[in-house]
């Protein structure tokens, strides 16, 4: 058995399509057709459906699969180990995080460690979304909770609270209300219900039961960038309101709680360049752990 071929399947089967598997790996439609079929050819079994959408999984994919993963996962850590012989770090990391973390708080300070690294390249993928590490949309994701399922591995990187604030211009125009229910009389700022990536970022009514967002916006920046501009009251990261003086906060609500969770997947333990970047993270959230709650 090829291993190449091997890794093309796993390319197949996380893309879902031969397209997509092909512009990932850097070859073309032809070739990623032709592995697929000489792998097939190996096992005796057919491992793919074409479908005019894409590719399915036969019964007999699905049970290559975790042997496939084994088989990357004992090919990396052996690279790794080889690897070690150096003192390199190099290679790209892509990063998967919320974009309130992320732009508020990586992207500043991710440059300490590329300036620590000339041959690492990292991407920061800052958005509002969930990222699945089993197919490799990101290397490493930042989450807003611990994740139950899969091989994965997940350290709690910190605590971080959520406040109502306003702008000074929207209480001088509208007062600032001293109760829960006094929010009834205020225009509302939050998320899109439907598009949060997370039951625990579904939180208005743990600030007030009767909450109706008369503004919805499906991103963290983009709601402190509407409680600026005076457009209403609505629930912020304190790290990130706490920095813009022209903001806020209201007492007549206590802050709730959340946490992140770093998280990566777990074939990917043995590569340094996982490591140095996750190690990182963690470094520069200890360092100004008290910036969160």
């Amino acid at each position: 058995m090829n291993w190449d071929d091997v890794r093309v399947f796993l390319a197949v089967a996380r893309a879902g399509q031969i397209l997509g598997a092909a512009r990932r790996l850097g070859l073309n439609h032809a070739t990623v057709s032709r592995r697929i079929a000489a792998l097939e050819e190996a096992l005796g079994a057919k491992l793919f459906q074409r479908l005019t959408t894409g590719t399915e999984m036969t019964p007999a994919g699905q049970r290559f699969l975790p042997v496939a993963e084994r088989m990357e996962t004992e090919m990396i850590a052996v690279r790794a180990d080889l690897a070690s012989e150096g003192d390199e770090i190099a290679g790209p990391v892509r990063i998967g995080a919320p974009d309130g973390f992320g732009v508020a708080f990586l992207a500043s300070r991710l440059g300490e460690l590329t300036a620590r690294h000339r041959d690492l390249t990292i991407q920061l993928v800052p958005v509002p979304r969930s990222f699945s590490l089993s197919r490799r949309e990101a290397d490493i994701a930042i989450t807003v909770e611990r994740p139950a399922e899969g091989r994965l591995v997940a350290g709690k990187l910190v605590d971080y609270s959520l406040g109502l604030y306003a702008s000074k211009d929207y209480l001088a125009r509208f007062g600032r209300p001293e109760t829960a229910e006094a929010l009834a009389g205020h225009r509302l700022i939050g998320y899109v219900p439907d598009l949060i990536i997370n039951q625990s970022l579904d939180y208005a009514a743990e600030f007030w039961r009767g909450w109706e967002t008369n503004y919805a916006i499906s991103s963290a920046l983009g709601q402190v960038e509407a409680v600026r501009s005076g457009a209403g009251i609505g629930i912020l990261h304190t790290f990130i309101a706490r920095s813009l003086p022209e903001l806020v906060p209201m007492d007549a609500v206590a802050p709730i709680r959340r946490a992140y969770w770093l998280v990566y997947h777990e074939s990917v333990r043995p590569m340094r360049r996982i490591q140095a970047v996750s190690s990182f993270i963690s470094e520069v959230v200890d360092r100004e752990r008290g910036l969160f709650l």
